[in-house]
């Protein structure tokens, strides 16, 4: 516990230094709030980005990476008069005791408590409604699943996969309703339903959709520069070849990739 104190206070004296008006960097001195929003953000996807690779030699420095945004808001909001790293420590490790009264208190867990303990806190801060406090700079597709999940908790919800699979059929006829009517505002609020409807059948099934997302990303990706370094191999480059070629090179990369036979 002695080192990590004092790593840590280590990591707060060099964002302060950083951050003197007078011998501190100037582009750390210029950064505000909402400068730094972005970086946050970037930082917790390279950490998820890590533990998707499995890269645990890599993941102490991303976390660090992640912790010195934390480090980074608190020093501007104690040189404002906001609060300090120590108010930010002390408050969710005061949330977490509170959310878990069956480790840190009396009584047993309950089902829902910790969503329970959730909404009294948003009582506390006047955010009583359902959906207030769901974070609007959430991937679109994150904020879709909590957005559902929040409201499913109301009993605003499917009953099983199947209905939400079928209102996915739904909606994928309505957008190609609209897709042959050309209407390009209605094709777009329309295609928002299609990517709303899969991130809840995302949920009914206990599953990420941004998870799902970025593993067929990697997958696209995969397969992509596969057939690409096979044409490669042969002398040719993208733009030498017409889409059925490369068709052809995409669906041979999928039959190595299922051990089965490419001619």
């Amino acid at each position: 516990m002695h080192d990590a104190t004092t790593a840590l206070q280590r990591l707060l004296d060099i964002m302060a230094r950083l951050r003197d008006p007078e011998t501190g960097c100037p582009w750390d001195r210029a950064q505000d709030f909402a400068s730094i929003a972005p970086y946050s953000i970037e930082e917790a996807y390279e950490v998820a980005d890590t533990i998707a690779r499995e890269d645990w030699d890599s993941l102490p420095d991303e976390l660090g990476d992640l912790l010195l945004q934390v480090v980074y808001h608190a020093q501007m909001a104690d040189e404002q008069g906001l609060f300090d790293f120590a108010t930010v420590a002390r408050m969710i490790g005061d949330k977490m005791v509170r959310r878990h009264p069956h480790v840190f208190g009396a009584g047993e867990r309950t089902a829902g408590q910790w969503e329970d303990g959730k909404a009294q806190e948003r009582l506390a801060r006047n955010r009583s409604g359902t959906l207030d406090d769901v974070p609007v700079g959430l991937p679109a597709l994150l904020r879709a699943r909590k957005l559902s999940a929040r409201a499913a908790r109301t009993g605003f919800d499917w009953d099983t996969v199947a209905e939400v699979a079928a209102k996915v059929d739904e909606e994928i006829d309505e957008l190609k309703v609209e897709l042959e009517s050309g209407d390009r505002e209605k094709i777009f609020d329309e295609l928002g339903d299609v990517l709303f409807t899969l991130a809840t059948l995302a949920r009914k099934l206990d599953m990420d959709p941004e998870a799902c997302l970025r593993q067929a990303n990697a997958k696209f990706t995969r397969r992509f520069t596969a057939m690409e370094h096979d044409l490669a191999a042969r002398g040719l480059a993208l733009v030498d070849v017409d889409v059925k070629t490369m068709e052809e090179g995409w669906q041979a990369v999928k039959r190595r990739e299922r051990g089965e036979p490419v001619s």
